[in-house]
């Protein structure tokens, strides 16, 4: 505590001034470095002129130039900043010697003083603009040099020659000069601080207080000399934080603060204000004015310094690595496709969500503290309103301006609708617009899910004309402290909902273009395709590379147009194509089903061929595809519009053709078996009785291996269609009629929270998994199922292809039956001749062989029959015991389908058994 006389009239700045000197002034915000010369050279005469009162007053006007003098001389060999006890009783003792000895050198010392105020320069300091940055708010005045880098001839009096009052008064003096920033005449920054260094203007300077000022004043100054830190350490921070590419949350964070300081440095004039009229103003009475203000200071201080670490700017030793480097690397790509210029840097940057999260949680954790939680409250309001204008233009208008990357969702603009019809991985629909999991909120945490599909809703509507991007968005919340502020995302996002299914189900018709797909895809109703098949016999028994694509498609428009077929109601037809696929099926469904996901024990063994996934190390192939003909090859394409593009994508139209394909296998294997059966049943050798009872058993055997065939076929073509098919797409179509009914009234079903029950996401999840399950369902993904039905099938095909040729092996087993050919053979080139000349039918009997009766064709005819047999029938009872464990461990469907396959297997073993009888 000091004390004060209260009959002694404390002198005012303005007295001391005058009193001691009358060139100089010094202004109260010094705005140049010029101010500092002033005060520096009016403080030393000032102090030159207290220490020539401790001589006598007959001689004043003669000590004073004396004395003046000799300080000089004395502090060119002692510096002024650094006084001890030691240095100032010496300086007594020198002013207390004769009066005759110091005249003696008065002379001298005068003349020394002249040469070296001549050889030193003047003291100069000048203040320049600094270039403009990116950072609005940044100052553009140089930084004013050090007080230690004055000239000696400038430094103020040492506090040990002041009286307490004196003292008092100019510390106050300095601290309000302090609290803005600039150095005083006795509190100084300390001499580590470099203020040109922007780290140690972030951390903020500390100060140091000249000897000899009063202890109880000395601890009071040292405790408000934190607000002066935490001032310079905001202000920096303001304008770093200010600068472009920390966002707009950051920029409006850093405005709200800037008026904080503002009125701040309105305080320090109203202080000012009281120091110069009001005499009862102490260190104390400014202590306790600026007491609130230090603790704003040191919550503003506090939340920048995390700023500051989270953004990289000021070193964190607890910080972990959480930049998120999938965005970097997936900014880099986008600038790459623009066309930009790519920065490759790793620095981290709090911006957007991120901000608000910072000072959400010190919020929370300042729930003790009234006047905290008021002033982080006003921030979080402040820095949330560009935020919510981002949110509000993405929940309302379906777009993003979102020009720092700062918002929670993100924009893939290389990403374009137009490339949907290539877009074989749902990229656009999955990709275009992702979620940025670093930069959500925790106000939007919990609705993150609703906020992303929203807008992926709405911006599917604005693209197809359906929302007014002009309409300004009214009476909508501008902060996360509206209580409206989660009604408004629940309301947006139904009503986002409910205008894309309106879109979808009513305007372009969805049902419609399902029905179509099925009709084309399934082989539903499918007269039209038999047709079709049958026009196209010729071209598509050619290998796939020969098939001429156009004129099958002019085959197709002709079956579909015509008058009376399912298709010719069909307003969609013109929307399919034909394409050829020269993979074969079973090697397309391979590579699908044996790619897996790269592991975390390959991703560590660094080789090249780890990441290569089973489709791209290309897999040894299950059939040979280099062969196979238009029908193993055909397949439909199908042009979807948008935005029904996004529900049918090229991912979905692929698993549709899988099963056309597959489908397609199946009915062109069963025509050819009944074809089979034709040729059996209209040839002569299959008619005729043989006396030989073993070619009669062969026959047997030979009708029973291809009915067993074709009740296999058959059997699993039906499953496909009426067990799998047919009721989940019942299923799914009851869903969609559901939903149109719901959004024919204007809104869908509203749930308990407030949302709304069905989803735009949850229909195109259901087509997804309609098809998944049918893919499934039909044994399409499972590799061990796959190369077992492959086998059958091909075996299957094979026998359909060798029936000719068994039927040559027939006659050539009976003797009847090789004269009865050799007969009609030579009746008929008999016939010929006459007509064609006789020169011409011996060429042609020449090159047409006789049969001729072999003995050992019976028995190489069993050998062939029994391999075939033996083929189909180890591979069929394969595939029924792998159904039978799928159907205990995965799925109970395989159980009809292994019930109704088990009547194929039954013939092998009647055959079996009339052959042990000798039969």
């Amino acid at each position: 505590m000091s004390t004060r006389n209260p009959n002694l009239k404390a002198p005012s700045t303005a007295d001391r001034r005058s009193a001691q000197y009358t060139s100089s002034t010094r202004p109260r915000v010094p705005s140049a470095s010029m101010s500092g010369e002033n005060e520096r050279r009016s403080s030393t005469t000032s102090h030159a002129r207290k220490q020539s009162n401790t001589a006598g007053t007959g001689e004043r006007r003669v000590e004073r130039r004396e004395v003046r003098e000799r300080e000089v001389e004395i502090r060119r060999t002692r510096s002024p900043l650094k006084h001890t006890s030691e240095s100032r009783v010496n300086a007594r003792t020198k002013t207390e010697k004769p009066r005759q000895d110091r005249a003696g050198a008065t002379s001298a010392g005068a003349r020394r003083t002249a040469t070296t105020e001549e050889s030193q320069p003047p003291w100069e300091p000048q203040a320049t603009l600094v270039p403009h940055t990116t950072a609005p708010l940044a100052t553009r005045i140089s930084i004013p040099p050090l007080a230690s880098t004055a000239p000696v001839a400038l430094q103020p009096t040492p506090l040990a020659q002041l009286s307490l009052d004196q003292q008092e008064s100019a510390i106050i003096e300095d601290l309000l000069f302090v609290f803005m920033g600039f150095e005083g005449q006795y509190i100084r920054f300390s001499d580590s601080y470099n203020p040109h260094e922007e780290k140690e203007r972030l951390v903020g300077p500390q100060f140091r207080i000249l000897p000899g000022l009063d202890p109880s004043l000395r601890d009071l100054t040292k405790s408000m000399l934190k607000m002066a830190t935490h001032y310079i350490a905001v202000e920096t921070c303001v304008e770093v934080l200010g600068r472009e590419e920390y966002g707009a949350v950051n920029h409006s964070l850093c405005a709200a603060v800037r008026r904080l300081l503002k009125e701040y440095l309105t305080l320090m004039a109203q202080l000012e204000h009281q120091m110069l009229t009001n005499q009862s103003f102490t260190l104390h009475v400014l202590n306790l004015h600026t007491k609130q203000t230090s603790h704003m200071l040191f919550q503003l201080y506090t939340t920048g310094i995390e700023l500051l670490k989270a953004n990289g700017v000021l070193e964190d030793d607890e910080s972990d690595d959480s930049a998120d480097d999938t965005d970097n690397f997936e900014g880099i790509l986008e600038s790459l496709r623009e066309g930009g210029n790519v920065q490759l840097t790793t620095k981290k940057v709090c911006k957007g969500g991120s901000v608000l999260g910072l000072i959400t949680r010190r919020l929370a954790s300042m729930s003790g503290d009234p006047a905290a939680r008021e002033l982080l409250t006003t921030l979080l309001r402040e820095a949330s309103k560009p935020y919510m204008a981002m949110l509000n233009e993405w929940l309302h208008h379906g777009g993003i301006k979102d020009p720092h990357a700062e918002f929670l969702i993100k924009e893939q603009k290389s990403i374009k609708r137009e490339r949907l019809d290539q877009d074989y991985t749902d990229e656009y629909w999955e990709k275009r617009y992702t979620m940025r999991d670093a930069l959500v909120p925790p106000q939007l945490e919990g609705v993150k899910g609703k906020v992303l599909l929203a807008g992926k809703y709405l911006n599917v509507v604005r693209e197809c004309g359906g929302v007014d991007i002009s309409k300004t968005v009214e009476d909508v919340p501008t902060s996360f402290d509206d209580p409206r502020f989660l009604d408004n995302v629940n309301s947006a996002y139904a009503y986002a909902n409910s205008s894309l299914f309106n879109l979808l189900l009513t305007t372009h018709q969805l049902p419609a273009r399902l029905r179509s797909l099925k009709h084309y895809f399934f082989l539903d109703r499918s007269d039209f395709f038999s047709y079709f098949l049958e026009l196209g016999a010729s071209e598509l028994k050619k290998p796939a590379k020969n098939v001429n694509i156009g004129k099958l498609q002019s085959l197709l428009d002709i079956v579909v147009r015509q008058p009376g077929s399912v298709a010719a109601e069909d307003p969609y037809k013109e929307d399919v194509k034909v394409q050829i696929n020269e993979t074969g099926l079973t090697n397309w469904l391979m590579k699908i089903v044996t790619v897996t996901g790269l592991d975390q024990d390959a991703a560590n063994a660094g080789s090249i061929t780890n990441y290569l996934t089973p489709a791209n190390a290309a897999p040894a192939a299950v059939t040979d595809d280099s062969n196979i003909t238009g029908f193993q090859a055909l397949v439909f394409d199908y042009e979807m519009p948008f935005p029904l593009s996004l529900v049918v994508s090229r991912v979905t139209l692929t698993r549709y053709q899988l099963l056309f394909r597959y489908l397609l296998s199946l009915r062109h294997l069963e025509t050819s078996l009944v074809d089979c059966w034709l040729e059996q049943g209209k040839h002569g050798a299959w008619k005729h009785r043989s006396k030989n009872p073993r070619i009669e058993h062969w026959k047997r055997r030979a009708w029973t291996l291809r009915a067993r065939m074709l009740v296999f076929v058959q059997q699993l073509l039906y499953y496909c269609t009426a067990e799998v098919i047919e009721p989940n797409w019942v299923s799914l179509m009851s869903r969609l009629s559901e939903e149109g009914r719901e959004d024919g009234k204007g809104k869908g079903r509203a749930s308990e929270d407030g949302g709304v029950e069905r989803t735009v996401d949850e229909l195109m999840q259901d087509h997804v998994d309609f098809l998944a399950t049918c893919l499934k369902e039909c044994m399409l993904t499972n590799s061990k199922l796959l190369r077992i039905n492959n086998k059958i099938m091909s075996t299957c095909a094979m026998f359909a292809t060798f029936t000719q040729s068994l039927s040559r092996y027939l006659i050539t087993g009976d003797p009847d039956l090789v004269t009865q050919a050799n007969a009609q053979s030579s009746a008929h080139q008999t016939a010929k001749s006459k007509t064609t000349g006789p020169s011409l039918s011996s060429q042609r009997a020449s090159k047409t062989g006789q049969f001729v009766y072999d003995p050992q064709r019976v028995d190489k005819m069993f050998d062939m029959l029994g391999k075939y047999e033996e083929n189909f029938a180890r591979h069929l009872k394969i595939l029924l015991d792998t159904l039978n464990y799928l159907a205990a461990t995965e799925t109970v469907v395989f159980l009809s389908l292994c019930a109704r396959l088990a009547s194929a297997g039954e013939g092998g073993m009647v055959s079996a058994t009339i052959e042990g009888f000798g039969v």
